[in-house]
């Protein structure tokens, strides 16, 4: 049994969702799908799929095969990539996490153009605030907001993210407006935690040489850029988020900036991606796209000198 063809095989039947069906895509007989798919079953000695006269569906450890069986077809590919032509071309499968916001408002819409670039490349585009494992869920990048904690990651800074604080119109006039960040403590405040750890982050502003820096009363918590923008528009309380994100917001005038004479510190953008794709044509392309994407972003670009940043245990609504 050829191992490699059998793992093609297998990958192609799951994401097929039957025999028939792969066996037409790769333009093999039925029954050399169905045996090369026996044959790799009895060499593990697990079942792989589950098998009924009306579907095909993935076992548990078929599952965690499928998922391995892409990363070391993707990694042959790779290798032949760096020895051929094709490396000026990437070409397959690519899977990218990114935080909503930032997916939605900068990287799709600049889509059109990297698929210009690289036309054979088939993107995979995971949009969530949550940090994926790498590793584990076989994603080849991500886009990161704020200070990285994972040191098994090769991580390239492309950009920072300025952040201002906000709230719409209705909640001005029920609350006032707040002059000093110590004024928030009396205020309302929607508070963003964090996916993996549930902790609700600490508030920081900065004026010259004044620094503040301290846990905020609210009425809602949430850890999605998308739904904690929208708990701003409704008025449930005062927001802090990346300039690029609220814009819209503040040229319609469903939010309006407070404290403007106060920052936050700025927060670092990062690629990350793990060791051994370090050499994959495709993720170098990737990755070399996003920091010229982000460089030619006004409220994005790195300076000439790095910014503050915010703490390791720091995360972020994008």
């Amino acid at each position: 049994m050829n191992k490699l063809q059998a793992m093609e095989v297998f990958v192609q039947v799951v994401d097929a969702g039957g025999f028939t069906r792969a066996a037409e895509h790769l333009q093999l007989p039925k029954a050399t799908v169905s045996t090369l798919i026996q044959s790799l079953e009895t060499a593990l000695s697990v079942k792989l799929l589950h098998r009924t006269t009306r579907q095909v569906s993935v076992t548990a450890d078929g599952a965690a095969y499928y998922e391995r069986c892409l990363r070391i077809l993707s990694d042959v590919r790779e290798a032949e990539e760096s020895l051929s032509r094709t490396r000026l071309s990437p070409s397959g499968r690519l899977r990218v996490d990114a935080p909503t916001g930032l997916a939605s408002l900068v990287l799709i819409p600049a889509l059109p153009e990297f698929f210009q670039r690289y036309p054979d490349i088939q993107l995979e585009l995971g949009c969530s605030d949550r940090t994926v494992d790498l590793i584990e869920e076989g994603v080849d990048c991500a886009v990161r907001g704020g200070a990285l904690a994972d040191s098994s990651l090769i991580a390239r800074r492309v950009g920072i993210l300025e952040f201002i604080t906000c709230a719409a119109p209705s909640y001005l006039d029920n609350f006032g407006r707040p002059v000093h960040p110590e004024e928030l403590k009396r205020h309302r405040c929607v508070n963003y935690f964090s996916s993996r750890t549930g902790k609700i982050f600490d508030w920081d502003f900065a004026r010259g040489n004044e620094r503040v820096q301290l846990p905020l009363p609210g009425l809602i918590a949430l850890n999605d850029s998308n739904a904690y923008t929208a708990a701003g528009i409704a008025g449930l309380g005062i927001v802090q988020m990346p300039q690029f994100m609220l814009e819209p917001m503040l040229k319609a005038g469903s939010l309006e900036q407070i404290l403007a004479d106060w920052q936050s510190d700025p927060l670092p953008i990062h690629v990350v991606y793990p060791q051994n794709r370090h050499l994959s044509a495709k993720v170098r392309v990737f990755v070399e796209w996003v920091a010229e994407l982000f460089s030619n972003h006004p409220g994005m670009r790195l300076p000439k000198i790095a910014p503050a940043a915010r703490p390791l245990t720091a995360e972020l609504a994008l």
